[in-house]
């Protein structure tokens, strides 16, 4: 997923001198807690929280964000606070005016009714457009909550609880993360990114933070923006080499490579 409005603060400190390598890790667990480590001292823990948002109004960010550069989802999160005094305005609103005042994301065709008729849903099981409640209740329970909604999955439903005020200790998995994480082994090449939320959570600590999950999916995340890019990716500069069977594949095949037109 694209992620939410803001939530591109790259970090120069990647090109930092590379921390001290530990020992392999024994298993995913332990993979997974040594590329932590390892991304920590890079992208400097904790790493700040990029929204202070209520809940429901980071729903609306993170359904706009979906598959949409983080610039333009921004500018179309702050047209619509613009445009609507609030999300019950929005609500009430003709769904052809709201395509309009998102136009700069991805398909707003389909996001515009998707989204009034995800707080429509909010309204009628709540009684009243808000998501404070969710603060109330275990992480799972919340989880459970929102996905039940129609067009709500994984990766929006812990935004939700990870990046508002309710700063609950949910993973969420964006396209960077699922990235790493695939091609350092953590999860398989074929599990896609909604299945990988709980074989990602189920790695970490169950006493994990909120800060500490949030750190970890940022690391993940800018590691993917800096280095582990999705064509060419900078493998001689990443810290997770050795860590990483598809970084290594792709070491030796240049070395191949280089070995051949040498000869």
């Amino acid at each position: 997923m694209a992620t939410a409005p803001g939530h591109h603060h790259l970090h120069s400190s990647a090109r930092r001198a590379k921390p001290q390598a530990g020992p392999a890790p024994d298993g995913l667990a332990d993979k997974a807690l040594e590329i932590h480590r390892r991304l920590c001292p890079v992208y400097g823990c904790p790493i700040p929280y990029f929204h202070s948002l209520d809940p429901l109004s980071e729903l609306v960010s993170s359904l706009l964000s979906h598959r949409t550069r983080n610039a333009d989802s921004g500018r179309a999160f702050k047209s619509l606070r613009a445009r609507y005094p609030d999300w019950e305005a929005l609500l009430d609103a003709p769904v052809e005016d709201l395509e309009t005042t998102i136009a700069g994301v991805t398909w707003p065709e389909l996001k515009a009714p998707r989204i009034q008729a995800i707080l429509r849903t909010v309204k009628e099981r709540r009684g009243a457009l808000s998501l404070d409640f969710l603060a109330e209740m275990h992480v799972e329970a919340a989880r459970t909550w929102l996905e039940a909604i129609p067009g709500i999955g994984p990766k929006t439903s812990a935004a939700v609880l990870s990046f508002s005020v309710l700063r609950m200790p949910a993973l969420p998995v964006d396209s960077h993360h699922h990235r790493v994480a695939q091609r350092t082994g953590l999860i398989g090449s074929r599990v896609d990114v909604g299945p990988s939320h709980p074989i990602l959570r189920a790695q970490l600590p169950a006493d994990w933070s909120a800060q500490e999950l949030y750190d970890n999916h940022e690391l993940l995340m800018l590691h993917g923006q800096q280095v582990c890019f999705h064509h060419n990716p900078a493998c001689g500069r990443c810290v997770l080499l050795d860590l990483c069977p598809t970084g290594r594949a792709r070491q030796d095949e240049r070395r191949m490579a280089t070995s051949r037109g040498a000869s």
